[in-house]
C-alpha cells in the first residue's frame, strides 16, 4: 500500500509540474480527481494498471494543457487563437494534424475571396474568378488578386459582382472553418477529460 502511495505521488507530481500554465484551482481539481481515482485502485497491481492506461504524466499534461489552449480558443475565436491552438493540438496527435490541414486551407480560401473582393476596385481589369486557358489547352477556374494581368485568352467570369460574392464566401468559409476547428476541439477536450474514466 505505501508503495503504491508513492507511485501515485510521483505521478501526480510530475503531472502538477507539467501543468504550468493552467489555471491553479483547475490543476487542483485535476491532481485531486486523478488522486481520487487512483487511490480507489489502492492494491499496487490496481494502482499500476491504472497508471499504465493513464499514460505517462508528461504525456497527460500536454493533453489537458492544449485543452486548456483550445478552451481559451473557443472562448476568443479569432481564427489566429484558433490556429495557434490547433498547432499544439496536431502536435499530439494525428487528429489534430487533420483538424489543423482542414482548418488552415479553410482560412486560406477564405482569405483568398475576401483580398479578392477588396481588390476588384483597385485592379477591376485583373482581379477576380476568371476563366484561364492551361497549357492542355483545358479550361480552369483561377482566383486571381490582380497584381499581373490576365493571361492571354482569360475571361473575367463575374466581373465586379466578385465584390459582394467574395465577401459572402470568404466570410462564409472564416465562420464556417472557425465552427468545425472548436466542434474538433470541444470533442478533443471532452475525450481528455474522460480519459481517467476509462482507467
Amino acid at each position: 500500500m505505501p508503495d503504491a502511495e508513492r507511485k501515485i505521488d510521483a505521478y501526480l507530481g510530475v503531472l502538477r509540474a507539467r501543468l504550468a500554465g493552467v489555471n491553479e484551482a483547475e490543476v487542483r481539481d485535476i491532481v485531486a480527481e486523478l488522486r481520487s481515482h487512483l487511490v480507489d485502485r489502492a492494491t499496487e497491481s490496481g494502482v499500476e494498471a491504472a497508471l499504465a492506461r493513464l499514460g505517462s504524466p508528461e504525456m497527460l499534461a500536454a493533453e489537458y494543457v492544449t485543452g486548456e489552449v483550445l478552451a481559451r480558443a473557443e472562448v476568443s475565436r479569432t481564427p489566429w487563437r484558433v490556429l495557434d491552438s490547433l498547432f499544439r493540438w496536431a502536435s499530439l496527435s494525428a487528429s489534430g494534424a487533420l483538424v489543423l490541414v482542414a482548418s488552415m486551407l479553410g482560412y486560406f480560401l477564405g482569405a483568398v475571396f475576401l483580398l479578392c473582393a477588396v481588390l476588384k476596385p483597385f485592379h477591376p481589369h485583373a482581379a477576380g474568378l476568371w476563366i484561364v486557358p492551361d497549357q492542355a489547352g483545358d479550361e480552369v477556374f483561377s482566383l486571381r488578386m490582380g497584381f499581373e494581368g490576365p493571361p492571354a485568352g482569360a475571361r473575367d467570369v463575374l466581373g465586379f459582382w466578385i465584390v459582394p460574392a467574395g465577401l459572402v464566401a470568404g466570410a462564409f468559409l472564416l465562420i464556417l472553418t472557425t465552427r468545425f476547428a472548436l466542434w474538433s476541439a470541444r470533442r478533443y477536450r471532452k475525450s481528455v477529460l474522460s480519459k481517467f474514466a476509462r482507467t
